[in-house]
């Protein structure tokens, strides 16, 4: 038997931090997605018991500022795309800056130089991963997905779609259909 499930990646991240932290008894405060705050500057043993601890989980202490305000760029992105509750008829750019407090040009070129990919494809291949996941776990329909992640229409997430996974949404749909009934079937 098969069972499927839903989770959210940054609930359960942040679950495991607040565990772990409070493990270890440092005082923390956790500022969004992949940034903690600590009251008082933790002891180089504390960190490297911190990063111990954080690490069978797959969760990694960045020292590095540049590869960290990368990291806190994909947090702010994937935080953005997932986020049902606020509409995104607003300048993504503007957004990032003011949530990271840098210009937008500044953000985009560090994140360029160290990951060899724009800003916005990391974007898009976020918004096809966010489709696929409302395809296979809701029942959204297409025009539904496409104004939830702010394209301007069902044909423009289709062709997104269809250039990032190589499928149409709808081959995508039925792909995951008989997967189904084959499972049901077991």
């Amino acid at each position: 038997m098969r069972v499927y499930v839903k989770f959210d990646f940054n609930k359960i991240c942040k679950v495991v931090l607040r565990e772990q932290l409070d493990a270890i008894g440092v005082e923390y405060e956790l500022q969004g997605v992949g940034e903690i705050s600590f009251k008082s500057a933790p002891t180089q043993v504390e960190m490297q018991k911190i990063a111990d601890t954080l690490d069978p989980y797959g969760i990694e202490v960045v020292n590095d500022q540049q590869i960290a305000l990368v990291q806190r760029i994909k947090d702010a992105i994937t935080e953005w795309v997932y986020d049902g509750e606020n509409p995104k008829r607003y300048n993504f750019s503007t957004y990032l800056s003011e949530k990271l407090d840098y210009s937008y040009t500044h953000l985009s070129s560090l994140f360029s130089e160290t990951t060899y990919s724009s800003i916005e494809n990391f974007i898009i291949l976020k918004k096809i991963d966010y489709a696929k996941s409302l395809m296979i776990n809701s029942e959204h329909t297409l025009t539904e997905i496409a104004y939830k992640l702010n394209y301007s229409s069902v044909a423009h997430l289709s062709a997104q779609f269809k250039k990032t996974t190589g499928l149409t949404p709808s081959s995508f749909q039925k792909i995951i259909r008989k997967r189904k009934e084959r499972a049901i079937m077991l």
